[in-house]
């Protein structure tokens, strides 16, 4: 059985995760005191409920250079999963992120594909999955989203909420994962603080609650005051930046303060304070995770300030592995029900040394083991999973087990699809999968006839990933092959993958159709020879328009047949 890719357009999403909170304040109980120390001893004697409780598996999003891939290296640098974080000067010229593998994406310095990097931090393990970072790989990161458990929402506080924070927001909520904002670039020049919760709250509609509140803003930042416990963290401006100092405050009007900042910023500090005081409410939990609030922190990502205050409180406060939902309405429980996961991405040629194409997949349910033979539900087969490793950048180390809300990575020699569940007994039917219908369509064709070949596997390997629609025609495009997309940079990766990876040049032609419709087999016979007929590499029939006029005349026309926003089950 495979995850049913089910439609959504970029306004509307029909997918869902239902939480249990019960399950979250269960395995929240007690905060750190009781996990179980790091020891080999401890660690091969854990059960499936405390290596659980120890996963936090969140995703981070935000509008393109709000500082999202800053704050994924600078959380790995804590984490100790890396010693240098790439120095952001300017995009073009800063050191590669480490999350980042594929060409364009060091040069163009975005995030074009999902990575999901796993480390380590005060007992906990932290699955932290960095999703595209511009909006023309929506669909990739609407995926991703749906193997997270927590969305942590990056905002620029120069800028506030962005378009692309939207979208992503949406899908958070619509996903029914509890969502934390950071608001960076504090050192720089930034909106009134009150405007930007006020702005979190009106165009998001989430109650926005402050868990620390900065002293100066600007050139006059000069750290943030954990509202819980009174500490002051101090802000260093030395190049680089890190936290310099913490210490004990009585209150907000300890004299201290008044001796280690400047007058008047204390004294806009202290008045500000008071109105959060005064007028906005303390955190709960429940609320949070009913999505019904969003904890805000706020810091310096580039200059690594923040960074350990928040990472401290995340784990605290965010939740370990989901129930998943199933289609009958029921949960799939992570801790008694046993192995079950579903890939959520394909890439091919993460590392040219290897040359295999790769599988991630989420565990939602029991304990993962290398060698384990699964039932793969879409293929109704049994497969071993004996190929299975972690990511880091272009490095991959083997993974012997794995618990739910890990990402493990299948060598996958065709086996596996996006959507795919496999399970070691009873193949779970979980909820569905997105899938966008393209706005842009255009034909490809290899430029060079010796690397036919080569040309014909790339097509056929990347349109796995899902990254873009394949599709055939006998009435358009020339016989050639037609791809479908969100946005024009999908265009231009899939040509200079094609190039560096298969060494097959290509040349793309924009067709004119913007909107596409699948129909059901039973109306393949009805659709008159003049409309434009395409078939998926599913084998499923589509229709493409020019506009939404001619969709609205084809359909007044033809009302026998049913468009589709999103492919049938065959």
């Amino acid at each position: 059985m495979a995850l049913n890719l089910v439609g959504i357009s970029r306004s509307n999403c029909l997918f869902g995760l239902v939480d249990d909170s019960r399950f979250y304040k269960k395995n929240l109980e007690g905060g750190r005191s009781k996990i179980v120390s790091d020891t080999v001893e401890q660690k091969s004697n854990r059960t499936i409920e405390e290596e659980t409780r120890r996963r936090r598996t969140f995703a981070i999003i935000a509008h393109p250079d709000a500082g999202k891939t800053t704050l994924t290296e600078k959380l790995l640098l804590y984490g100790g999963a890396i010693q240098l974080a790439g120095a952001v000067k300017a995009r073009k010229n800063r050191k590669a992120a480490t999350s980042d593998w594929m060409e364009m994406e060091k040069e163009k310095g975005i995030s074009i594909t999902s990575a999901a990097l796993q480390f380590e931090y005060s007992g906990h393990v932290l699955n932290l999955l960095d999703t595209p970072g511009h909006e023309d790989f929506s669909e990739d990161t609407y995926r991703t989203l749906i193997a997270a458990d927590t969305a942590v929402m990056v905002l620029d506080a120069g800028k506030g909420v962005e378009p692309q924070t939207i979208k992503l927001f949406k899908v958070c909520r619509d996903r029914g994962i509890p969502i934390v904002t950071f608001i960076n670039k504090m050192d720089r020049p930034t909106k009134n603080l009150f405007s930007l919760l006020d702005e979190i709250e009106k165009v998001l509609e989430i109650s926005a609650v402050p868990m620390v509140w900065p002293i100066g803003t600007g050139v006059d930042f000069s750290g943030v005051y954990s509202r819980k416990d009174k500490k002051i963290l101090t802000y260093d401006k030395t190049p680089g930046g890190s936290q310099k100092s913490t210490f004990q405050t009585s209150g907000v009007n300890d004299p201290e303060l008044d001796s280690r900042f400047e007058d008047w910023v204390i004294k806009t500090f202290r008045e500000e304070l008071e109105l959060v005081e005064g007028g906005i409410s303390e955190f709960s939990q429940e609320d949070f995770l009913d999505s019904k609030i969003t904890p805000v922190f706020f810091g310096s990502a580039v200059n690594n300030f923040g960074i350990q205050l928040f990472l401290d409180e995340f784990i605290k406060i965010a939740p370990p592995p989901l129930f998943f939902p199933l289609k009958d309405g029921s949960k799939l429980d992570p801790i008694q029900t046993p192995f079950s996961g579903f890939i959520f991405k394909v890439q091919a040629n993460m590392n040219r040394q290897h040359r295999d194409r790769i599988a991630f997949l989420r565990v939602t349910s029991g304990k993962f083991e290398r060698g384990l033979n699964v039932l793969h539900g879409r293929l109704g087969k049994s497969v071993k999973l004996s190929s299975s490793f972690a990511f880091f950048g272009q490095d991959r180390n083997t993974v012997d087990e794995a618990y739910p809300g890990d990402i493990i990575g299948l060598v996958n020699p065709g086996t596996y699809a996006i959507g795919d569940i496999v399970a070691s007994s009873k193949v779970p039917d979980l909820k569905s999968l997105p899938v966008f219908a393209p706005e842009l369509f255009a034909t490809i064709s290899s430029s060079d006839t010796s690397s036919m070949k080569s040309f014909r596997k790339g097509i056929d390997q990347l349109a796995e990933e899902g990254i873009l629609h394949l599709f055939s025609s006998q009435t358009i495009g020339g016989g050639l092959p037609i791809i479908g997309a969100m946005g024009q940079l999908q265009f231009e990766v899939f040509r200079r993958r094609l190039l560096d990876e298969y060494n097959a040049p290509s040349t793309i032609t924009i067709l004119p159709y913007v909107i596409s419709c699948w129909i059901g087999q039973e109306d393949l016979g009805k659709v008159p020879s003049s409309a434009n007929l395409v078939t998926d590499r599913g084998g499923r029939a589509a229709l493409l328009f020019d506009t939404e006029w001619d969709k609205g005349y084809f359909q007044k026309k033809n009302p026998e047949i049913t468009l589709l926003d999103y492919p049938p089950s065959i």
